[in-house]
C-alpha cells in the first residue's frame, strides 16, 4: 500500500474512532441529509478517476451522513436489527483486510474454513444442540438463503423417499419434473403457521411456487399448529410435503410450538408421511440461550424439541449481533445438502469432503463469498455462553418492561395481541406489538414515533388494522436509559 493510501486509511480510522466515541446516535438521518447525499452522488463513470483522497472525502462528507444508524443507535427497534459487538466489529475489519474467499476447504493453504467450522460448532453449543448430530453446517446471507436451502433439501428428500417407496433410486442431477413423474408426485406443499414472507419467496426460488405455502395455524388466532389439519394435509396422496416450524413469528415473537411433545408429535407425522421438517428460527431460536429459570420458562418452551428437525435456519446478524450479512444453516443430514449443492464437473474445485469440514461451496448456495465466520467466531469467543445469556436476557427484559408500561401506564395505547392471561408478560420474547386506541392517532402512530428521531419502530398490520412493533435486538441494551426514552416518546404522542 502506498503512502497516500496509508494516510487516507489513518484518516478513516480517526473518523471511525470519532463515531464509536459518540454516546448517542439518532436512528435516522434528517431527510435533508439523505437528499443532499443523493444529489452529491456522481452521475456517470468519470473518464479520469477522482483519486483516493477525494473519493474518501466524498464518502465521509456526502454519503455517510445519508445513512441510518440502525446498528449504532440504541433506539433503533425496526425489523429485527441487531448491532455489532466490539469483537465482531474488529474481526469484520480484519475480514476485509485479509479478504478470504471461503469456498473450498484447503486446510494446508488457509485456516479460513477451519475457523468457520469452529464458529458453527460453537454456535450449536451455544444453542444447546449436540454438534455431532448436525454434521452439515454453513453460513450464507441470511434466513432467506437458509430457507431456500431448507426447502431445496426438503424437495430432494421427499422426492427420494417417494422413489424408494416405489423401489427406485434418485438419479444424480435429475431435474424436478422428471424425478416427480417417476415418483408419482403431482405437487408440493409447504405447511406452516403464520409463515414469514421469505418462505414464499424461497418456495418460488426452488421451483415449488409460493402458492404451495399453506397456513395451517389454529382458528384461535395463535401461531400454533392445528394438528388435525396438519395430519389431514400430510395424508393427501401424490403430494410431497415440507413442514416448517415458525420459531419466532415476526409480528409478535410468538412460537409455533410450546413443548418437546409438540415437536415430537410433528416429527412423528413427518416420519409417517415422508415429510421434511424445517425450522425457520431466524431470531426465535436464540430463546434457548436464556437462563433456565421460571421467568423464561414459557419462552424456552418455544424452542424445546427443535433438535428433532431435519434442518434449522438462524440469523447471526440478529440476536448474535454480528455484522450483515450472516445467515446460519444446520442439517442433521450430512449427504442431502451436499447432493443439492454439489459443484459437479469442475475438477479445479474438487476437494476431499470426507472429513468433519465440508467445502462451503458444496453445502451452500454461493461459490464465492466473504469470510463470515471470523466475526462470528470472535464474538462467541469474546462473549461466551454467559455473555450471550445475559445479552439476550437484557433484550427480553426491555421488551417486557416496555410491554408493561403500555399495558399499565399508557391508556392511549393497546398491547397486542389482546390477552386475558395474567401471565402474558412471561410469554413475551423480544418483540412488542401495539397500537393506539384512537383510530386517527393509530393511522399515524409509526410516523409520529419515528419523527421523534429518538427511537424507531416498524409498521405492520394486526387484525387488519395498522400497528407498531419494537424488536429489541441490540447487544448493549441499557434497561433504565432505554426504557426512559421509550416512555418519553410514547407519552408525548398525545
Amino acid at each position: 500500500m502506498d503512502t497516500q493510501a496509508i494516510e487516507v486509511m489513518r484518516s478513516v480510522t480517526a473518523h471511525v474512532e470519532e463515531i464509536l466515541g459518540q454516546s448517542t446516535f439518532p436512528p435516522l438521518p434528517a431527510l435533508a441529509d439523505i437528499r443532499r447525499a443523493e444529489a452529491c452522488l456522481i452521475r456517470n463513470i468519470p473518464s479520469q478517476g477522482h483519486g483516493l483522497q477525494r473519493t474518501s472525502e466524498h464518502l465521509r462528507s456526502h454519503v455517510l451522513p445519508g445513512l441510518n444508524c440502525s446498528s449504532l443507535s440504541s433506539g433503533y427497534y425496526g425489523f429485527v436489527t441487531g448491532g455489532v459487538t466490539p469483537a465482531a466489529r474488529i474481526a469484520d475489519s480484519l475480514t476485509t483486510l485479509y479478504d478470504q474467499n471461503v469456498a473450498v476447504h484447503l486446510p494446508e493453504e488457509t485456516i479460513a474454513t477451519v475457523v468457520e467450522g469452529r464458529a458453527l460448532f460453537l454456535t450449536l453449543e451455544l444453542l444447546g444442540f449436540k454438534p455431532s448430530e448436525w454434521p452439515s453446517r454453513t453460513l450464507n446471507t441470511g434466513a432467506t438463503a437458509s430457507n431456500i436451502l431448507g426447502l431445496a433439501c426438503g424437495r430432494h428428500f421427499t422426492i427420494t423417499q417417494s422413489l424408494r417407496r416405489l423401489g427406485q433410486e434418485s438419479s444424480d442431477g435429475e431435474g424436478i419434473l422428471s424425478a416427480c413423474r417417476r415418483a408419482g408426485i403431482e405437487d408440493f406443499q409447504v405447511l406452516s403457521t403464520l409463515p414469514h414472507s421469505s418462505l414464499a419467496k424461497a418456495a418460488n426460488l426452488v421451483g415449488l411456487g409460493s402458492t404451495c405455502v399453506v397456513d395451517i395455524s389454529r382458528d384461535d388466532g395463535t401461531i400454533r399448529f392445528d394438528m388435525a389439519k396438519l395430519e389431514q394435509y400430510l395424508s393427501k396422496t401424490k403430494l410431497a410435503s415440507i413442514v416448517v416450524i415458525s420459531c419466532g413469528e415476526v409480528n409478535t415473537g410468538a412460537f409455533a410450538t410450546g413443548s418437546f411433545e409438540d415437536v415430537e408429535a410433528i416429527r412423528q407425522l413427518c416420519d409417517t408421511h415422508g415429510a421434511w421438517l424445517h425450522v425457520d428460527g431466524a431470531f426465535g431460536i436464540f430463546a434457548s440461550v436464556l437462563p433456565q429459570t421460571s421467568e423464561y420458562e414459557e419462552v424456552r418452551k418455544g424452542v424445546s424439541g427443535l433438535e428433532l428437525a431435519d434442518s434449522i435456519t438462524a440469523d447471526g446478524h440478529k440476536l448474535l449481533n454480528v455484522p450483515y450479512d450472516c445467515g446460519i444453516f444446520f442439517s442433521r443430514h450430512r449427504d442431502i445438502p451436499s447432493q443439492v449443492c454439489q459443484n459437479r464437473n469442475a475438477a479445479y474445485l474438487k476437494t476431499d469432503d470426507s472429513g468433519a469440514i465440508l467445502s462451503p461451496l458444496n453445502v451452500g448456495i454461493e461459490n464465492s463469498r466473504r469470510f463470515r465466520g471470523l466475526p462470528l467466531y470472535a464474538t462467541l469467543m469474546d462473549q461466551g455462553q454467559d455473555g450471550y445469556s445475559q445479552m439476550i436476557t437484557n433484550m427480553v427484559q426491555l421488551a417486557r418492561r416496555i410491554s408493561q408500561f403500555i399495558e399499565s401506564d399508557s391508556p392511549h395505547l393497546e398491547l397486542l395481541p389482546r390477552s386475558s392471561n395474567p401471565g402474558v408478560m412471561r410469554s413475551i420474547f423480544i418483540v412488542v406489538l401495539f397500537r393506539a386506541r384512537d383510530e386517527s392517532l393509530n393511522n399515524e402512530l409509526v410516523q409520529k414515533i419515528n419523527a421523534s428521531r429518538k427511537i424507531y419502530a416498524s409498521g405492520t398490520k394486526w387484525d387488519g388494522k395498522p400497528a407498531a412493533r419494537f424488536a429489541i435486538a441490540r447487544w448493549n441494551v441499557d434497561l433504565d436509559r432505554d426504557l426512559q426514552i421509550v416512555k418519553e416518546v410514547l407519552t408525548g404522542l398525545v
